[in-house]
């Protein structure tokens, strides 16, 4: 069950690479900086996140990042979920995000299971949202 909205996100796709193909499978590469709030402190969020085309069209993807907030406390994260292509051309994901090593202000998250939906556009701006998964 999701529990409470613990935060929201913007930001821009910052570089794209497309990498050797696993399985015959392209693989691309996306990096990323935000910036908004998590837990009720602002935040910014560097990550790269790598997806793979499935033969029902649809993206595997994972990644890792480092979250920085204004006061200090840091987490690093990895994560992984689903993405759908849009008709406006961009991409909508949904997965899971666990942290490790969370200090501070982000230590809460340490024992958390973060649900997100992250909403990519046509011009490469990205939208973050998150939620504690119960």
């Amino acid at each position: 069950m999701l529990g409470e909205m613990i935060g929201e996100e913007s930001g821009k796709i910052t570089g794209t690479r497309v990498l050797p193909p696993e399985g015959g499978v392209p693989k691309v590469e996306s990096s990323m900086r935000a910036t908004g709030k998590l837990l009720g402190v602002e935040v910014t969020n560097i990550a790269t996140i790598w997806s793979s085309m499935r033969p029902d069209g649809t993206l595997y993807v994972d990644g890792q990042g480092v979250v920085m907030a204004k006061d200090g406390g840091t987490a690093s994260f990895i994560g992984w979920g689903f993405g759908r292509p849009t008709a406006s051309g961009g991409v909508s994901h949904r997965g899971a995000i666990n942290c490790q090593s969370a200090t501070g202000s982000l230590a809460r998250l340490n024992s958390m299971v973060i649900a997100f939906e992250a909403e990519v556009d046509a011009d490469e701006n990205i939208r973050w949202k998150f939620w504690e998964w119960k």
